[in-house]
Protein backbone atom coordinates (compact mmCIF):
# COMPACT_ATOMS: atom_id res chain seq x y z
CA UNK A 1 0.00 0.00 0.00
CA UNK A 2 2.98 2.26 1.13
CA UNK A 3 6.25 2.08 -0.04
CA UNK A 4 9.13 1.00 2.53
CA UNK A 5 10.89 3.96 4.33
CA UNK A 6 14.25 4.40 4.59
CA UNK A 7 14.93 3.66 8.13
CA UNK A 8 15.74 6.73 10.47
CA UNK A 9 19.11 7.75 11.78
CA UNK A 10 19.50 7.17 15.34
CA UNK A 11 18.36 11.01 16.30
CA UNK A 12 16.78 13.11 13.93
CA UNK A 13 14.03 15.94 13.56
CA UNK A 14 10.81 15.43 11.86
CA UNK A 15 7.76 17.02 11.09
CA UNK A 16 4.92 15.40 13.06
CA UNK A 17 1.49 15.20 14.18
CA UNK A 18 -0.01 13.63 17.01
CA UNK A 19 -2.65 10.70 16.25
CA UNK A 20 -3.44 9.28 19.71
CA UNK A 21 -1.74 9.14 23.24
CA UNK A 22 -1.90 7.60 26.36
CA UNK A 23 -0.21 7.72 29.84
CA UNK A 24 2.37 5.20 30.97
CA UNK A 25 3.86 4.22 34.03
CA UNK A 26 4.00 7.62 36.69
CA UNK A 27 4.67 10.11 34.39
CA UNK A 28 5.06 8.63 30.82
CA UNK A 29 3.11 9.13 27.44
CA UNK A 30 2.86 6.81 24.66
CA UNK A 31 2.51 9.23 21.84
CA UNK A 32 1.43 7.70 17.62
CA UNK A 33 2.54 10.18 15.32
CA UNK A 34 1.93 10.77 11.75
CA UNK A 35 5.57 11.74 9.86
CA UNK A 36 6.17 13.01 6.35
CA UNK A 37 8.93 10.78 5.88
CA UNK A 38 9.35 7.80 8.16
CA UNK A 39 4.51 7.41 8.41
CA UNK A 40 3.34 7.02 11.63
CA UNK A 41 5.62 5.68 14.52
CA UNK A 42 5.34 5.25 18.06
CA UNK A 43 7.10 7.45 20.22
CA UNK A 44 7.76 7.76 24.31
CA UNK A 45 7.51 10.98 25.73
CA UNK A 46 9.60 10.43 28.89
CA UNK A 47 8.51 12.74 32.07
CA UNK A 48 5.80 14.64 30.24
CA UNK A 49 3.18 14.35 33.06
CA UNK A 50 5.41 16.14 35.56
CA UNK A 51 5.01 20.00 36.44
CA UNK A 52 8.58 21.00 35.20
CA UNK A 53 8.79 18.93 31.85
CA UNK A 54 10.16 21.13 29.41
CA UNK A 55 7.99 19.71 27.14
CA UNK A 56 4.49 18.96 28.93
CA UNK A 57 2.48 21.45 27.24
CA UNK A 58 3.57 21.23 23.37
CA UNK A 59 3.50 17.49 22.28
CA UNK A 60 -0.24 18.09 22.03
CA UNK A 61 -3.03 16.34 19.09
CA UNK A 62 -4.29 18.75 16.29
CA UNK A 63 -1.17 20.87 16.16
CA UNK A 64 1.93 20.57 13.66
CA UNK A 65 5.18 19.79 15.74
CA UNK A 66 8.79 19.55 15.25
CA UNK A 67 10.33 16.94 17.05
CA UNK A 68 13.83 15.56 17.80
CA UNK A 69 13.53 11.83 18.39
CA UNK A 70 16.22 9.24 19.62
CA UNK A 71 15.80 5.48 18.46
CA UNK A 72 14.92 3.54 21.35
CA UNK A 73 14.95 -0.48 21.45
CA UNK A 74 10.73 -0.29 21.73
CA UNK A 75 9.55 3.34 21.29
CA UNK A 76 11.59 6.53 19.83
CA UNK A 77 12.11 8.53 22.45
CA UNK A 78 11.14 12.27 22.62
CA UNK A 79 13.88 14.82 23.34
CA UNK A 80 12.99 18.21 21.77
CA UNK A 81 9.71 19.97 20.44
CA UNK A 82 8.61 22.88 18.64
CA UNK A 83 5.04 23.94 17.97
CA UNK A 84 4.95 25.06 14.12
CA UNK A 85 1.23 25.30 13.56
CA UNK A 86 -0.99 25.05 16.92
CA UNK A 87 -4.56 25.28 14.73
CA UNK A 88 -5.51 26.52 17.80
CA UNK A 89 -9.08 27.75 16.93
CA UNK A 90 -10.07 24.45 15.99
CA UNK A 91 -10.57 23.31 19.57
CA UNK A 92 -12.54 25.96 20.43
CA UNK A 93 -15.77 24.18 18.94
CA UNK A 94 -16.65 20.84 19.81
CA UNK A 95 -17.97 19.74 16.65
CA UNK A 96 -14.54 21.01 14.88
CA UNK A 97 -12.64 19.38 17.83
CA UNK A 98 -14.77 16.13 17.31
CA UNK A 99 -14.01 16.22 13.23
CA UNK A 100 -10.70 16.09 13.90
CA UNK A 101 -10.59 13.45 16.74
CA UNK A 102 -12.61 11.31 13.65
CA UNK A 103 -9.61 12.40 10.90
CA UNK A 104 -7.25 11.17 13.19
CA UNK A 105 -8.41 7.99 14.30
CA UNK A 106 -8.81 7.40 10.23
CA UNK A 107 -5.17 7.73 9.71
CA UNK A 108 -4.30 6.17 12.79
CA UNK A 109 -6.35 3.25 11.87
CA UNK A 110 -5.23 2.98 7.80
CA UNK A 111 -1.46 3.19 8.09
CA UNK A 112 1.20 0.78 8.89
CA UNK A 113 3.91 1.75 11.25
CA UNK A 114 7.04 2.90 9.29
CA UNK A 115 5.98 2.83 6.16
CA UNK A 116 6.66 6.26 4.50
CA UNK A 117 2.74 7.99 4.04
CA UNK A 118 3.92 12.04 2.75
CA UNK A 119 0.35 12.23 0.80
CA UNK A 120 -1.40 11.12 3.88
CA UNK A 121 -0.04 13.73 6.20
CA UNK A 122 -0.21 16.41 3.76
CA UNK A 123 -3.56 15.66 3.61
CA UNK A 124 -4.18 15.69 7.38
CA UNK A 125 -2.43 19.21 7.86
CA UNK A 126 -4.85 20.36 5.25
CA UNK A 127 -7.46 19.02 6.42
CA UNK A 128 -6.39 20.42 9.96
CA UNK A 129 -5.83 23.86 8.43
CA UNK A 130 -9.43 24.16 7.23
CA UNK A 131 -11.29 23.40 9.97
CA UNK A 132 -9.26 25.98 11.89
CA UNK A 133 -9.92 28.75 9.05
CA UNK A 134 -13.22 27.74 9.57
CA UNK A 135 -14.54 25.23 6.97
CA UNK A 136 -17.97 22.98 7.67
CA UNK A 137 -16.69 20.20 10.09
CA UNK A 138 -18.65 17.98 7.50
CA UNK A 139 -17.26 18.99 4.02
CA UNK A 140 -13.98 18.69 5.69
CA UNK A 141 -14.62 15.01 6.89
CA UNK A 142 -16.26 14.12 3.31
CA UNK A 143 -13.14 15.74 1.62
CA UNK A 144 -11.04 13.82 3.79
CA UNK A 145 -12.37 10.48 3.72
CA UNK A 146 -12.69 10.68 -0.32
CA UNK A 147 -9.71 11.35 -0.71
CA UNK A 148 -8.00 8.99 2.25
CA UNK A 149 -10.40 5.67 0.10
CA UNK A 150 -8.64 7.14 -3.08
CA UNK A 151 -5.27 6.90 -1.38
CA UNK A 152 -5.84 3.54 -0.15
CA UNK A 153 -6.79 1.99 -3.46
CA UNK A 154 -10.77 2.18 -2.84
CA UNK A 155 -11.83 5.39 -4.57
CA UNK A 156 -16.06 4.63 -4.69
CA UNK A 157 -17.18 4.10 -8.19
CA UNK A 158 -19.95 7.07 -8.68
CA UNK A 159 -19.61 7.96 -12.56
CA UNK A 160 -20.54 4.22 -13.17
CA UNK A 161 -22.37 1.14 -12.49
CA UNK A 162 -20.20 -1.07 -10.93
CA UNK A 163 -21.71 -4.38 -12.14
CA UNK A 164 -22.49 -3.51 -16.04
CA UNK A 165 -19.76 -0.60 -16.52
CA UNK A 166 -22.49 1.46 -17.90
CA UNK A 167 -22.22 5.43 -17.48
CA UNK A 168 -24.66 6.62 -14.67
CA UNK A 169 -27.30 8.71 -16.29
CA UNK A 170 -29.35 11.64 -14.54
CA UNK A 171 -32.78 10.60 -15.47
CA UNK A 172 -32.52 7.35 -13.63
CA UNK A 173 -32.24 6.25 -9.71
CA UNK A 174 -29.53 4.72 -8.26
CA UNK A 175 -28.68 2.33 -5.27
CA UNK A 176 -25.97 2.60 -3.11
CA UNK A 177 -23.72 -0.52 -3.18
CA UNK A 178 -20.51 -0.72 -0.83
CA UNK A 179 -19.25 -3.87 -0.80
CA UNK A 180 -19.62 -3.82 -4.48
CA UNK A 181 -17.34 -0.64 -4.46
CA UNK A 182 -20.33 2.34 -5.20
CA UNK A 183 -23.35 2.98 -7.34
CA UNK A 184 -25.56 0.17 -8.84
CA UNK A 185 -28.04 1.22 -11.93
CA UNK A 186 -32.04 0.81 -12.27
CA UNK A 187 -30.70 -1.56 -14.54
CA UNK A 188 -28.98 -4.11 -12.78
CA UNK A 189 -30.57 -6.50 -9.72
CA UNK A 190 -30.12 -5.46 -5.92
CA UNK A 191 -31.52 -4.57 -3.21
CA UNK A 192 -35.22 -2.39 -3.49
CA UNK A 193 -34.10 1.22 -3.70
CA UNK A 194 -36.47 1.79 -0.67
CA UNK A 195 -33.75 0.12 1.63
CA UNK A 196 -30.43 1.11 -0.97
CA UNK A 197 -31.53 4.49 -2.74
CA UNK A 198 -29.13 7.17 -3.31
CA UNK A 199 -30.37 10.75 -4.14
CA UNK A 200 -29.38 12.10 -7.50
CA UNK A 201 -28.38 15.50 -5.55
CA UNK A 202 -26.47 12.86 -3.21
CA UNK A 203 -24.63 11.56 -6.19
CA UNK A 204 -23.56 14.59 -7.86
CA UNK A 205 -22.18 16.13 -4.36
CA UNK A 206 -20.22 12.64 -3.91
CA UNK A 207 -18.91 13.46 -7.35
CA UNK A 208 -17.55 16.70 -6.12
CA UNK A 209 -15.53 15.45 -3.09
CA UNK A 210 -13.64 13.64 -6.05
CA UNK A 211 -13.26 16.16 -8.66
CA UNK A 212 -13.40 19.69 -6.77
CA UNK A 213 -10.59 21.49 -4.53
CA UNK A 214 -11.23 22.56 -0.92
CA UNK A 215 -11.76 26.16 -2.15
CA UNK A 216 -14.78 24.49 -4.17
CA UNK A 217 -16.74 22.67 -1.73
CA UNK A 218 -16.75 25.55 0.38
CA UNK A 219 -18.71 27.39 -1.86
CA UNK A 220 -21.17 24.73 -2.81
CA UNK A 221 -24.76 25.48 -1.97
CA UNK A 222 -26.17 21.58 -0.96
CA UNK A 223 -29.24 21.33 1.16
CA UNK A 224 -28.54 19.81 4.91
CA UNK A 225 -30.73 16.59 3.80
CA UNK A 226 -28.54 15.79 1.22
CA UNK A 227 -25.10 16.93 2.80
CA UNK A 228 -26.13 14.17 5.89
CA UNK A 229 -27.29 11.46 3.03
CA UNK A 230 -23.60 12.01 1.42
CA UNK A 231 -22.34 11.40 5.12
CA UNK A 232 -24.04 7.96 5.83
CA UNK A 233 -23.36 6.88 2.58
CA UNK A 234 -19.80 7.17 3.28
CA UNK A 235 -19.81 6.26 6.54
CA UNK A 236 -21.50 2.59 5.61
CA UNK A 237 -18.46 2.60 2.63
CA UNK A 238 -15.46 3.31 4.77
CA UNK A 239 -16.78 0.76 7.26
CA UNK A 240 -17.08 -2.19 4.73
CA UNK A 241 -13.73 -0.95 2.92
CA UNK A 242 -12.00 -0.43 6.21
CA UNK A 243 -13.82 -3.05 8.36
CA UNK A 244 -13.72 -0.84 11.63
CA UNK A 245 -16.39 1.72 12.67
CA UNK A 246 -13.72 5.07 14.26
CA UNK A 247 -15.20 5.21 18.12
CA UNK A 248 -14.44 9.01 17.62
CA UNK A 249 -18.04 8.89 15.84
CA UNK A 250 -20.00 8.11 18.83
CA UNK A 251 -18.70 11.39 20.17
CA UNK A 252 -19.22 13.61 17.06
CA UNK A 253 -22.45 12.80 16.99
CA UNK A 254 -23.63 13.11 20.59
CA UNK A 255 -22.34 16.97 20.16
CA UNK A 256 -24.01 17.61 17.08
CA UNK A 257 -26.79 16.16 18.35
CA UNK A 258 -26.21 18.43 21.26
CA UNK A 259 -25.82 21.44 19.32
CA UNK A 260 -29.58 20.52 17.49
CA UNK A 261 -31.27 20.47 20.87
CA UNK A 262 -29.90 23.41 22.10
CA UNK A 263 -30.85 25.73 18.86
CA UNK A 264 -34.15 24.01 19.01
CA UNK A 265 -34.76 24.65 22.74
CA UNK A 266 -34.02 28.40 22.15
CA UNK A 267 -36.30 28.96 19.19
CA UNK A 268 -39.57 30.70 20.67
CA UNK A 269 -42.66 28.63 20.43
CA UNK A 270 -45.37 30.77 19.08
CA UNK A 271 -48.63 31.18 21.15
CA UNK A 272 -51.58 28.29 19.97
CA UNK A 273 -54.53 30.09 18.57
Amino acid sequence: MYRQSVPAPRRYVTDAIVLSRFDYGEADRILTLITPGAGKIKAIAKGIRRQKSRIGGSLEPFAELRVALAQGRTFEVVTQVDVVHPWLNLRDDLVSFGTASYLAELANGTLEEHHAAESVYVMLKRAYEILDAGMASGRVARWFEMHLADELGVRPEVDRCVECGRLLEADERYRWMPPLGGVLCERCPGPPFERAGLSLEALKLLKAYQRQDVEALAALRVRPAVEREVEMAMREFLAYSLDRRPRSLAFLDEVRASGAADVAAAVPVAPVG
